[in-house]
């Protein structure tokens, strides 16, 4: 069983930065894959990234050489950096994890997730 909870969501203004912290319980985090959603009112949950036990990574295209998401494992942590905001990155943002090394894209691959945290980004 693990247990996320994210942090580092907030207001920041178009072209500025934010990372977000996602914290997990747990002494086998280290062998999860972990990933980021993001869901926009009225919108589907959607993938963002997601980091392999073994450290590759993997960007939705609207992202790609904006955010990077990286972990810590002796920390148990899943970062995901967020810079060059736009005001469509707007979202409420999930970390979510899952022993399947390479569960894709879609939200069903993982069956563990955080609570969410908040992110706006003003023009």
């Amino acid at each position: 069983q693990v247990q996320l909870v994210e942090s580092g969501g907030g207001l920041v203004q178009a072209g500025g930065s934010l990372r977000l912290s996602c914290a997990a319980s747990g002494r086998t985090f280290s062998t999860y894959t972990a990933g980021w959603f993001r869901q926009a009112p009225g919108k589907e949950r959607e993938f963002v990234a997601t980091i392999t036990w073994s450290g590759v990574t993997y960007y939705t295209d609207s992202v790609k050489g904006r955010f990077t998401v990286s972990r810590d494992n002796a920390k148990n942590t899943v970062y995901l950096q967020m810079n060059s905001l736009k005001p469509e990155d707007t979202a409420d943002y999930y970390c979510a994890a899952t022993t399947d090394h390479y569960p894709g894209s879609s939200p069903n691959g993982y069956g563990y997730w955080g609570q969410g945290t908040q992110v706006t980004v003003s023009s």
